[in-house]
């Protein structure tokens, strides 16, 4: 058999706040697992909301460094709650179109680059456009 992804530790300062954010923009409430960590149940792999300090531990929380990418049904409806929310489109360039407005990549995926409130990188893409490389 070979491995399936099922869990992603996403670090975050303030558990309610990354609860909150992932819920509207999910479209899911998710369920608290301890005083630290919020999961969501995201196609069969967990997206686990994890506040060190809440859970007890005693270190600061960082964000990824690298950016976590997400399949939807509406990439709209997902940016409007994404911003409405307190995520912040990401500034920068990809590939000559600002990456945080909806956007047709080279590659073809329909995406906007946000960050969450804890400064990690997320990616939204419209579904039917995903490119898995195949």
């Amino acid at each position: 058999m070979a491995a399936r992804l099922y869990r992603v530790i996403l670090p975050v300062s303030d558990i309610d706040k990354a609860t909150r954010f992932y819920a509207a923009v999910l479209n899911d409430q998710g369920q608290r697992i301890s005083d630290g960590r919020h999961y969501f149940d995201c196609g069969g792999t967990i997206l686990a909301c994890f506040d060190p300090k809440a859970d007890g531990d005693d270190y600061e929380p960082t964000p990824n460094p690298e950016w976590l990418y997400f399949s939807v049904d509406d990439v709209k409806a997902v940016r409007d709650s994404c911003i409405a929310e307190g995520g912040t489109p990401a500034p920068e360039d990809i590939h000559g179109a600002p990456a945080g407005e909806i956007h047709r990549r080279p590659w073809g995926e329909v995406s906007f680059y946000a960050h969450d409130p804890f400064g990690n990188g997320i990616c939204f893409v419209q579904q039917e456009s995903i490119f898995t490389g195949q």
